[in-house]
């Protein structure tokens, strides 16, 4: 099943509540999406209500995949805050709810932000990872290739600490201008 992506949608408060349900649910099934589990709704708000700021307030973009009516795919293209950096933007909350998961859903969402980052005339994408759950070799498989590590900058449990992996696709042709060395 293909998904249907929607481009900055008006935030009701119903569609809020969709987007929480998905992210405790991702975040619930150890997906690196801000927390470790367990979380409730109330928990993930934390984080959520800032994110629908900067979306609803600019300058941020949501990007949400349906699966016929459903809500089953999310990320956040996160403006970086200088002027700088306006020819790219990092990808953040990148989601994809545990029960439609190896149905080709992450590809789709990742594949659609990289035709908006096109139409939007940036030169790249950014995201960041947890290293320890394999997410680098989906990405690798998109194109991503990965540019630096933080070392155990992500303390999920006393004990254990995680790498922070950054990746950059470029999105330049045959990676040009713009293309970190």
């Amino acid at each position: 099943m293909s998904l249907r992506f929607v481009l900055d949608p008006d935030l009701t408060p119903e569609l809020r509540d969709r987007i929480v349900s998905l992210w405790t649910d991702v975040s619930n099934a150890g997906g690196a999406v801000g927390f470790v589990p367990p979380v409730t709704p109330d928990d993930v708000r934390t984080l959520a209500d800032p994110t629908f700021a900067a979306v609803t307030d600019g300058p941020d973009r949501l990007l949400l995949g349906y699966a016929d009516d459903r809500l089953v795919a999310a990320l956040v293209l996160t403006d970086n805050r200088f002027h700088l950096k306006t020819h790219w933007c990092v990808l953040k909350r990148v989601m994809v709810h545990p029960d439609t998961q190896g149905k080709g859903h992450g590809l789709a969402l990742m594949r659609e932000a990289e035709r908006i980052g096109r139409e939007l005339g940036l030169t790249a994408l950014h995201v960041t990872l947890r290293d320890g759950l394999g997410l680098d070799r989906f990405y690798r498989r998109l194109g991503y290739r990965e540019i630096g590590r933080l070392p155990g900058a992500l303390r999920v449990a006393p004990g254990d600490d995680r790498d922070e992996v950054l990746m950059w696709l470029d999105l330049t042709p045959a990676g040009g201008v713009g293309a970190p060395d």
